[in-house]
């Protein structure tokens, strides 16, 4: 069975979404109800909420929204990765409000949209040292060029637990193999960060790829960061974009051909349920 990391939830009619008027193929309702239905086919038993960037007065909204889904009977969502802004004054009130949550696993600050200085802030910077001993991960959502920067903030708080999202957001469709190749092996070298393989087939020719091609962008991701760092997240619905749930269920799959049962068990379910204490 698979541990979901990355799921989105957006419900225009409880949350304000403003970066959605630019995505017109996302811009609608994603209910719960409707991945975890096709969740439960494709054999994912938990699931962490991962944050979809709501309005900043509605951040705190976003999470109780998620606790009532974490409540429903049989629920896949087993915790939810909340959002934050670090490079904000009240940010360490905010992660005191948060602490003592036991639905909330981690944080996400989105950094591929914003301009490169936002996380060189020393502001910023201070915040995310304050994490330091509080047990929750970071997610980092960064392009290939600000691999850097997640380099940098990996070695401000080395106690800190990072996330990479999605393979560290590669062109495949451009076949741009630099510099995110070079860029993803020297940031594996940071035992504090963990790599999530997660919705790549967005990044991909949604008309022509298939499973081999995905495999290299997979594969180096991977043997990068070695079996014990590695997450899988299926990136619902942003995976909609190429192909959908199944398709990146299947894909993963047949990538993981030729691993052992214990490397498999490991990507799948076994290091997020580790590194997020989840039963």
């Amino acid at each position: 069975m698979i541990v979901d990391t990355h799921l989105h939830v957006i419900d225009p009619s409880a949350l304000s979404y403003p970066w959605l008027a630019s995505v017109p193929a996302l811009d609608k309702p994603w209910s719960y109800e409707s991945y975890a239905l096709e969740a439960r086919r494709a054999g994912i038993s938990r699931t962490l909420h991962m944050e979809v960037d709501v309005a900043p007065d509605r951040i705190e909204d976003e999470t109780a929204y998620v606790g009532k889904l974490a409540g429903l009977p049989d629920s896949l969502v087993a915790g939810a990765i909340a959002s934050c802004r670090p490079e904000a004054a009240d940010f360490p009130s905010y992660l005191e409000r948060q602490r003592d949550n036991p639905l909330i696993k981690g944080f996400r600050r989105v950094l591929h949209v914003m301009s490169d200085e936002l996380s060189e802030q020393i502001l910023f910077r201070e915040n995310i040292k304050r994490m330091s001993g509080y047990g929750l991960t970071f997610d980092l959502c960064v392009l290939p060029h600000q691999l850097p920067l997640a380099m940098a903030l990996a070695d401000l708080a080395p106690d800190v637990s990072f996330i990479l999202d999605h393979c560290g957001v590669p062109d495949i469709k451009g076949e741009a193999r630099q510099p995110w190749q070079d860029h993803i092996s020297e940031l594996a070298k940071r035992s504090n960060v963990t790599a999530k393989i997660s919705g790549v087939v967005a990044y991909a020719d949604p008309e022509t790829w298939i499973a081999e091609t995905l495999r290299p962008w997979i594969e180096h991701t991977v043997s990068s960061f070695g079996w014990d760092r590695v997450v899988w997240g299926s990136d619902w619905p942003v995976c909609t974009l190429g192909g959908g749930l199944m398709a990146w269920v299947a894909a993963t799959h047949a990538v993981l051909d030729g691993a052992s049962e214990s490397e498999k068990r490991k990507l799948l379910s076994g290091n997020a349920r580790r590194i997020w204490k989840l039963s």
